[in-house]
C-alpha cells in the first residue's frame, strides 16, 4: 500500500511543513507505514504534462495533494487528468483552500474521494491505518468530508454520468479536536532533502487575533511547542548551519516569555550563520524584548510585521487589535540599532480604505525607515470572516484564486489599477535596496513618498516601460531620465538651487547607489565620465599592497587583484574606496572607506 502526498511549491527554494508533518506523525505512530509513506515535491512552474509523468510513475494507492492559493489551480488541472491514467488511485485533498468548502469541492470534482479539514496529523494517520484495513471506518474518523463510498476516481466518474450517481451523497464527520504539537515529530532530521531550500519550523500554532481577512482567525486553539523541544530543534538548525530558518507562527510574541526564551536561545548560541524570520506583533514588544532584540547580531534574526492599513475606522472594522503610535516607536527603537531587516506590511482593499486613505497609510509606514514595505492586495479567503462581508462592503473579488480583491465602496477598479503600478515602482526602487540614497534625495522634491512613486508609475506608463524585463542598469537609466526630465521641465523644487549643482548631486546618488551593489566595471552612460584617473588608482593601490591600510582580508591578494575586487570614486569631492568582499548583513551593501588624504 503506497501512499503518497504531494506538494506543488511556487517555487523551487521553497518546502511544504505539512506534508513532511503528516508523513512523520504517521511513521511515528505506525513505524510499519514508513517505507509506504512518500512525499512528492513539485513547483508551480513545472508542466502538468511533468507531473502526471511523475505521478504516474510512483503508481500510489493513494494520492493525496496539499491544497494552499497559490497552488490550487494547478491541483485542479492534475484532478481531472488523473482518472485517465490512474483509474484506481484513492485521491484525497486537504488544506486551507479546500477545508471550508468541502462539500462544494467534492461535488465538482467527482474523482476526489474525500477531503481532510483542518489539522491533517491525526486525520492522515486514522485514513493510512484505513486503507491498511487496520483502523475506524471513514464514518468514524473525525476532520473528513467524504463521498458514501470511497471508489476509485474511474468508478466515482462512471456513476456520477448516471441518474443513481446524481444522487450519491456527501457526508461529514465531526470536527477533528486540534492536538497537542509537541506530539508531532521534527521533520529535519535528514537536511539533504532540504538543501538549497528555505526551511519552515512552527512553535506555535493558532492565533489569539480575529482578524477578518485572516484564516488563522478560525482556529481559536493557540498551542505551543514544549520549548525543550524548540531549543533542541533550533540548535540542529544551528550546528547544521541551515540559512535560513523560517518561523511560521502567526504572531510569534503572543506570548511573551515563550518568544523570549527562543530569542534568548538565539543569541546565546548563535554561530554567526543562520538567519531566522518571525513574524510579529510589534505593539505587543516591551522594553526588554527590544533590548534583546537590539543586541543581537546583525542578521541573526529578521521581523515581519503586519501594519495593514493606519486607518484607525478600518482596524476596528477588520476586527483587528494594534495602535500604530506603539507599532510607530517599536519599529524606530529596532531601526536605530541597524541590526535587525525589519519587513512592514500593507493591504490595499481592505474596508473604509479609499485611494486617500491608502495614501496616508503608505506615507506613515514608509516614514518609519523599514528594510522592505510589502504593499499588498486584500485576498478574499475561502472562510475568513471578510467573505462574508461581501455585499456590506460591496467587494468584487477575482473567482479564481489568488481572489484578489477587483474593488470595494470605497476602491474602485481603477484605483486598484493606479496602486498595482506603484506597488510594482515600490518593488523595483525601494524594497530592492538599490537606489536607497537616490530616492531619500528624490523624496524632497514632492509632497510626500506616495507622490514620489506615483509620479514614478505614471512616468513608467507614458514610456510603456511596464511589462518590460528590464535589466538592473536599465532601472538605474530609466530612473536617471525621469529624474533630468522633471528637471528640464521645471517640475522639481528649490529652483533657487542651479540646475547643474541639482543635476550633479543626483548623478552622483545614482553613481554612489550603483557601486554600493555594483562592481560593474562597463561604465554606464548615465554615471559619466571616470572621476578617478588611472595614476590615481595606481596610488591607491600600490599604497595599499605596501601597507594594508583599509583592505583587512585582501593580504593574500596583489594590488592587479585588488583593482578588480573593490572599486574606487570619488563622491562629492571625497575619494571612496568600495569594499565588496565585505557587505552589510542587512542590505548587501559594499563596505565604503573614505581614502584619507586622497588625491
Amino acid at each position: 500500500m503506497k501512499i503518497l502526498l504531494a506538494a506543488i511549491n511556487a517555487k523551487y527554494i521553497h518546502s511544504n511543513l505539512a506534508v513532511y508533518s503528516l508523513r512523520s506523525y504517521a511513521a511515528k505512530m505506525e513505524p510499519q507505514y514508513e517505507k509506504e509513506l512518500e512525499i512528492a515535491e513539485y513547483t508551480i512552474n513545472q508542466t502538468t504534462d511533468s507531473i502526471l509523468i511523475d505521478l504516474y510513475e510512483r503508481k500510489p494507492d493513494v494520492l493525496c495533494f496539499s491544497c494552499y492559493l497559490w497552488n490550487i489551480d494547478h491541483v485542479h488541472v492534475l484532478l481531472r487528468e488523473l482518472p485517465k491514467i490512474m483509474s484506481s488511485t484513492k485521491i484525497w485533498l486537504g488544506g486551507p483552500e479546500v477545508s471550508y468548502h468541502a462539500e462544494g469541492i467534492l461535488a465538482g470534482f467527482p474523482m476526489v474521494n474525500g477531503i481532510m479539514c483542518g489539522e491533517g496529523e491525526e486525520t492522515f494517520l486514522e485514513l493510512a491505518r484505513y486503507y491498511h484495513g487496520a483502523g475506524k471506518r471513514l464514518a468514524e474518523i473525525d476532520g473528513i468530508v467524504y463521498r458514501e463510498r470511497a471508489e476509485s476516481p474511474g468508478e466515482i466518474l462512471a456513476a456520477s454520468a448516471s441518474a443513481a450517481g446524481a444522487e450519491r451523497e456527501i457526508f461529514s464527520t465531526s470536527p477533528r479536536r486540534t492536538m497537542d504539537l509537541s506530539q508531532v515529530p521534527f521533520v529535519y532530521r535528514d537536511m539533504e532533502f532540504f538543501k538549497n531550500k528555505i526551511v519552515y519550523y512552527e512553535s506555535s500554532r493558532g492565533c489569539p487575533f480575529s482578524c477578518s481577512y485572516c484564516l488563522s482567525s478560525v482556529d481559536k486553539v493557540l498551542r505551543f511547542r514544549d520549548l525543550n523541544l524548540v531549543k533542541e530543534e533550533l540548535r540542529f538548525f544551528i550546528e547544521q548551519k541551515v540559512p535560513q530558518v523560517k518561523f511560521v507562527d502567526r504572531t510569534f510574541n503572543c506570548r511573551r516569555g515563550h518568544a523570549m526564551e527562543i530569542w534568548t536561545f538565539l543569541k546565546e548560541h548563535d554561530r554567526g550563520y543562520t538567519n531566522f524570520h518571525f513574524e510579529v506583533a510589534a505593539d505587543l514588544l516591551d522594553e526588554e524584548e527590544i533590548e534583546l532584540i537590539r543586541s543581537m547580531r546583525p542578521g541573526l534574526i529578521q521581523l515581519e510585521i503586519g501594519v495593514q492599513s493606519t486607518n484607525e475606522k478600518t482596524i476596528r472594522e477588520i476586527r483587528r487589535t494594534m495602535q500604530f503610535s506603539r507599532v510607530a516607536e517599536v519599529v524606530r527603537k529596532i531601526h536605530a540599532a541597524k541590526n535587525v531587516h525589519q519587513h512592514l506590511d500593507l493591504i490595499a482593499g481592505l474596508p473604509f480604505e479609499d485611494y486617500e486613505s491608502f495614501r496616508k497609510s503608505f506615507n506613515d509606514v514608509y516614514a518609519l525607515c523599514p528594510e522592505q514595505l510589502q504593499l499588498g492586495f486584500l485576498k478574499v479567503l475561502k472562510g475568513s470572516y471578510m467573505e462574508e462581508k461581501t455585499v456590506d462592503y460591496g467587494l468584487l473579488y477575482q473567482d479564481t484564486p489568488p481572489y484578489e480583491v477587483i474593488s470595494t465602496k470605497w476602491l474602485s477598479y481603477a484605483d486598484v489599477i493606479r496602486l498595482k503600478k506603484i506597488e510594482e515602482m515600490v518593488e523595483v526602487y525601494y524594497n530592492s535596496g538599490q537606489f536607497m540614497h537616490t530616492m531619500k534625495c528624490l523624496e524632497r522634491e514632492f509632497s510626500d513618498a506616495f507622490s514620489m512613486y506615483e509620479a514614478l508609475a505614471a512616468y513608467y506608463e507614458e514610456q510603456g516601460n511596464f511589462a518590460v524585463n528590464h535589466t538592473r542598469i536599465a532601472r538605474y537609466e530609466i530612473l536617471s531620465a525621469f529624474i533630468f526630465g522633471r528637471m528640464a521641465g521645471g517640475k522639481t523644487k528649490g529652483c533657487e538651487e542651479p540646475h547643474h549643482q541639482k543635476a550633479e548631486t543626483f548623478r552622483e546618488m545614482l553613481v554612489y547607489d550603483l557601486y554600493l551593489r555594483e562592481n560593474v566595471k562597463n561604465r554606464p552612460v548615465f554615471a559619466g565620465d571616470e572621476t578617478v584617473t588611472k595614476e590615481e588608482a595606481a596610488r591607491v593601490y600600490d599604497m595599499e599592497a605596501r601597507e594594508r591600510r583599509y583592505l583587512a582580508g585582501y593580504e593574500q591578494y596583489d594590488k592587479r587583484q585588488l583593482r578588480k575586487m573593490t572599486h574606487l570614486e570619488r563622491i562629492n569631492g571625497e575619494l571612496l574606496l568600495f569594499d565588496y568582499q565585505n557587505r552589510d548583513a542587512l542590505n548587501h551593501q559594499a563596505r565604503v572607506v573614505a581614502i584619507q588624504g586622497g588625491t
